[in-house]
């Protein structure tokens, strides 16, 4: 929400001469960049984040989504409220309006030189960074099609079809997206929406708009809701430019004649984060926030058992717009916080790749914590667009994207109940979502369970290699960093998922041993008040192959196994456990 000013406030001379630059003194909180505009505006967009942080580690021992989320929500409601009081007290006595974020711990608001200086001194005040306006990458766009009754070749390509024959067409799974906004009564999306029930629409909980003016990147000189063909804070899913209708569709859109969603019997929700295709780290955080525990169209009563299982996020926010490590990290947060409350986020990598490596150079693709995916054409190469790794932006070097998936040339739907093709990895990340809500509808006690989810991802995919020369990448080079661990096939991740349904492979709560780190970068400890080296030790991976056998020992070095996840066996006299263990890179 953009603050209101009143310019009495600031002394006649700050306006018309240099004399206040001279007086004002930036510490080391402040962006840089943000000095710089000061040089041109009375006020700046800022984010002010704060130095405490959520303790979120017990997560690790709660047992389904619901737990977590809830655990989530009120740990980061009460960190915030502890923090940030005395900012939004000074905030409010200036009559300066603000955003408060909990999925975070920051605060949106335009300051001038004032507040800045007050707020920059607080010792509860980590950094005061800006807020810049970030452009969409827009997808490859190609004339519109008609109805076509036969499945899109994409979802053929990773065998949903199939999976559908079993039964698993992503029903009681709740699909999120984040993007230009939504046609909700367009045929293929109307029954899924989460907000109607055949009859009537209710879009308290199922919606939120985080546009509130005229972005002038879009070439607009005035605030004026009529130039934005939806408006502002709309009370009903409206999409301003088409890119947000297209991704959910190939995520569950279908209807008699079109069957171009992944998941066609999934619900979704939804929240507007840009205005005609522009957005901010703020509207970004927003849709996240909101995802968290959705809302009231009045903004009250947040419900965290109302958070979806998967979010979609097909935008990117690049350096070159103004977004950097001091405002990528506020987004990282926001997506490790959502998956220690059970909810898997899906990123696409960027429409860079054209110059080729380390091309996955934006937020929030860029980031170990987001599951990063590129895009592939009908013949399974990598389509020239996507993004490729490794990570250089950030000196990292992390292998991205984590996985691949169709993004060239995909068929879906567009406002007023028309269809188009795109091509982007904007297309590619809603096969994965709508692939996430397949496999937790064939096994609900994946639901909650992100790094299982991903892991079954990773290790379920048709392994493409190429002989693109980049640091990861290679004829022989798996996973890699053109296609990641490879193009995604919803139906082996499905069969996995099913496996992991087995008696086999569930964790006995009275287990006798304790396994730590969990996860770890592959040496772990076996602790036991019990402790007996004639027990007998059996390592599995997801598919069920052996991987280690032995005798019980203390400690277990397992760093020459790829990361992923694994079932360790352990055998005693009385009884066997099985415990889950999470490798990492």
């Amino acid at each position: 929400m953009k603050a209101l000013y009143s310019f009495l406030l600031i002394p006649a001379f700050c306006i018309i001469s240099s004399i206040c630059f001279s007086q004002f003194s930036p510490s080391n909180k402040l962006d840089h960049r943000i000095i710089a505009n000061l040089e041109n505006s009375n006020y700046v967009d800022c984010l002010i984040r704060f130095t405490q942080k959520a303790d979120l580690s017990a997560t690790s021992t709660l047992k389904n989504k619901s737990e977590k989320t809830r655990f989530v929500f009120d740990a980061l409601r009460k960190t915030s409220i502890q923090s940030q009081k005395e900012v939004l007290d000074y905030l409010s006595s200036r009559d300066i309006s603000y955003s408060a974020f909990i999925v975070v711990n920051a605060v949106s608001a335009e300051l001038d030189r004032q507040a800045i200086e007050f707020l920059q001194d607080l010792p509860e005040v980590k950094s005061i960074d800006l807020n810049p306006s970030v452009q969409l990458d827009f997808p490859i766009e190609d004339r519109p099609f008609k109805s076509n009754p036969d499945p899109e070749w994409g979802i053929l390509k990773i065998e949903a079809d199939s999976v559908w024959q079993m039964g698993y067409t992503g029903q009681d799974v709740v699909i999120a997206g984040q993007d230009t906004g939504y046609d909700w009564e367009h045929p293929t999306l109307m029954e899924k929406y989460r907000g109607w029930d055949g009859s009537s629409a209710d879009h308290n909980y199922n919606w939120h708009d985080a546009i509130y003016e005229i972005d002038f990147l879009n070439g607009d000189t005035i605030n004026d809701a009529s130039l934005n063909p939806c408006g502002l804070q709309v009370p009903y899913p409206c999409d301003d430019h088409n890119h947000g209708t297209h991704t959910m569709g190939t995520m569950l859109g279908s209807d008699s004649l079109n069957l171009i969603g992944v998941a066609p019997d999934s619900r979704w929700i939804a929240c507007r984060n840009m205005e005609r295709g522009t957005g901010s780290p703020a509207s970004y955080i927003e849709c996240f926030e909101w995802f968290l525990a959705p809302t009231r169209l009045d903004g009250q009563f947040p419900d965290p058992n109302l958070a979806p299982d998967v979010i979609n996020n097909s935008w990117s926010c690049p350096e070159i717009e103004g977004c950097n490590e001091n405002n990528w990290d506020l987004m990282r947060e926001a997506i490790i916080n959502l998956k220690s409350a059970g909810i898997a986020v899906v990123v696409s990598a960027g429409n860079n790749g054209w110059s080729g490596c380390s091309s996955v150079s934006t937020a929030p693709a860029i980031f170990e914590e987001s599951f990063t995916v590129g895009a592939t054409m009908i013949n399974d190469t990598i389509a020239g667009f996507s993004s490729k790794g490794p990570v250089s932006i950030d000196s990292s070097f992390r292998l991205k994207p984590d996985v691949s998936a169709p993004g060239f040339g995909v068929r879906s739907s567009i406002r007023n109940d028309a269809f188009a093709i795109f091509s982007g990895t904007s297309m590619a990340g809603p096969h994965v979502a709508g692939t996430i809500a397949l496999m937790i509808s064939a096994n609900p006690e994946l639901r909650g369970q992100v790094e299982t989810i991903e892991s079954i991802l990773r290790q379920s995919t048709d392994i493409l290699t190429d002989t693109i020369s980049c640091i990861g990448a290679g004829p022989e080079t798996h996973p890699n960093a053109i296609y990641g661990y490879g193009r995604i096939n919803a139906l082996r991740a499905v069969e996995l998922s099913k496996q992991l349904s087995s008696s086999e492979y569930l964790e006995d709560e009275l287990t006798r041993y304790t396994i730590f780190p969990n996860p770890s970068k592959g040496r772990i400890n076996l602790h036991s008040d019990t402790y007996a080296s004639e027990d007998k030790l059996n390592l599995f991976n997801i598919q069920g192959l052996s991987v280690f056998s032995g005798s019980m020992q203390p400690t277990l070095d397992l760093s020459h196994l790829p990361k992923g996840i694994y079932f360790l066996r352990i055998q005693a006299d009385d009884r066997n456990e099985i415990h889950k263990i999470i490798i990492e890179e």
